[in-house]
């Protein structure tokens, strides 16, 4: 298996610069050991005008068979002589997706420690692929990487057998991108995209696949046109977790749409408080609001459930009475800003152990979220179309199941105070819909009643006599004769998120 990845420079900007975007230095030959053989990386060319990576996977056939009947799953097919004479030596596929990611591990996740302000920036790129598997044929692959910002997608189909032109066209391709992109994108894309033009995987997909499949695709698979095809194919057409990717897509696409996240009020209404609320931001209110509940329910280990970018994991790491804080968002972004704003790498080892962030949809239901103390949905659930809520009210209140839930929303009768906001505007462009305080509080009250829980009702932000608090809260505490309810609704159907 061979891959090319080009750039052209000045003097100024000089093309080697992409050895410190790889971290290969162009002037040595490095090979890297991977499970089923020997990667290597050179450069065929290195100057400042231009500048040429290659990485070759030799592929050990015996190895790979050995750990087939280990207890893995080869793509390979079963007849004896079969697994040891077949395409995976040449042609592209998942094994060498796996040693991309492991030898540039670094330049897939954006990172360049030497020169840093590389990183971000997109340059002109020529990545060359000899021999790639394309179940689909040509279409597919311009269908695939055609919206992802190349400025040619070249396919050059390759014969069975160049002396019996007869025969026709085999399933392999020759495929050059080229275009103007940042390199860690061009990577991530392949990363995803080479298993799924070869429709199979050499190893078992598990539940963590997915996960992979989400941070190699942050940024550009939630707004594909063939999102759903890439998440079957990469998850080996495992339906479950298949779904579970669609349902994190879509929520993500909903968080990209504006470039912002749920949990975030909008700025701009922020800024046009009155002087007194400007002296003390809405959002640090909010936030000192939620910690004082937490403190009166005597909770310790806590969970941040659309935690965003991670202000109040940060509020909460400052109380040493808080011994464990999750903060659980659907974003890889937002996660990873969340990971900066808390320096999780410079941590020392006593805090890092009680804070811990995951990635999970909150209409689903999750093992790891049950257990806790208490729960927080800051300015979450109105990120949400109506007819999820009842999804994510059985996996926070039925599943998870803590002591004290804390909801926090807008208040949709004090947005007549925002003077910068236009009449029947929600407060975030994001918003699926703002409560009256009645609305709230109905709704609250439901809850409450089906999963045994109490509630009270909080003001958050200056009370307005006439319309009321900026922010409403409502504080459920579970009740100690309550029993959990049934992983079914009202109508006997199972809940979103539980099997059948």
């Amino acid at each position: 298996m061979f891959l090319t990845i080009s750039t052209t420079g000045t003097a100024e900007n000089p093309a080697t610069d992409l050895g410190f975007l790889l971290h290969k230095h162009p002037g040595r030959v490095q090979g890297f050991t991977t499970s089923h053989g020997t990667a290597h990386v050179f450069y065929p060319e290195a100057t400042a005008e231009r500048c040429t990576a290659a990485l070759l996977l030799e592929v050990d056939p015996v190895a790979l068979v050995r750990r087939s009947q280990g207890g893995g799953r080869s793509a390979a097919p079963d007849a004896a002589l079969a697994q040891y004479v077949n395409d995976r030596p040449y042609a592209a596929s998942s094994l060498f997706a796996v040693a991309l990611g492991k030898v540039f591990r670094s330049a897939l996740a954006g990172t360049c420690a030497a020169r840093p302000e590389l990183a971000g920036q997109p340059r002109p790129l020529r990545v060359e692929l000899p021999a790639l598997p394309a179940r689909g044929g040509a279409d597919l692959v311009q269908r695939l990487f055609g919206p992802l910002g190349w400025s040619s997608v070249r396919t050059e189909p390759l014969a069975l057998d160049d002396r019996f032109p007869e025969w026709g066209d085999s399933r392999y391709v020759r495929l050059v991108l080229e275009g103007e992109l940042k390199l860690d994108d061009a990577l991530r894309q392949l990363y995803v995209l080479l298993p799924v033009l070869d429709d199979a995987k050499h190893y078992w997909v598990a539940p963590d696949e997915v996960d992979k499949l989400l941070r190699a695709g942050d940024g550009w698979l939630a707004s594909h046109p063939e999102h759903a095809l890439i998440a079957a194919r990469y998850l080996a057409r495992h339906k479950r977790l298949t779904q579970d990717a669609m349902e994190r897509l879509e929520l993500a696409r909903l968080a990209e749409a504006d470039g912002s996240e749920a949990g975030e009020l909008d700025d701009a209404a922020e800024e046009t408080q009155d002087d007194a609320e400007r002296s003390v931001p809405l959002a640090v209110r909010r936030r000192e609001a939620i910690l004082a509940a937490l403190r009166s329910a005597g909770a310790a280990r806590v969970l941040d459930l659309g935690c965003g970018q991670g202000q109040l994991v940060q509020a909460l790491l400052k109380d040493v009475s808080f011994t464990e804080i999750v903060g659980v968002d659907v974003s890889v972004r937002a996660l990873a800003t969340a990971a900066r704003r808390l320096r999780l790498e410079r941590m020392g080892e006593r805090q890092s152990s009680r804070v811990t962030l995951l990635q999970g949809s909150l209409a689903y239901t999750d093992k790891r979220l049950a257990g806790y103390d208490a729960a927080v949905l800051s300015e979450v659930v109105e990120h949400l179309d109506l007819p999820r809520l009842p999804a994510l009210e059985y996996a926070v209140f039925g599943a998870a199941r803590p002591r004290t839930v804390l909801v926090t929303t807008p208040n949709v009768e004090y947005n007549v105070r925002w003077e910068s906001l236009p009449a029947g505007h929600v407060r975030h462009r994001d918003h699926r819909f703002e409560w009256t305080r009645e609305e709230f509080r109905a709704w609250a009250g439901r809850v409450a009643a089906r999963y045994g829980y109490t509630v009270a009702y909080v003001p958050v932000g200056d009370d307005d006599p006439e319309v009321g608090p900026p922010t409403q809260m409502a504080v459920f505490t579970a009740a100690t004769d309550a029993t959990a309810t049934t992983g079914t609704t009202a109508t006997g159907t199972p809940k979103e998120g539980e099997a059948a």
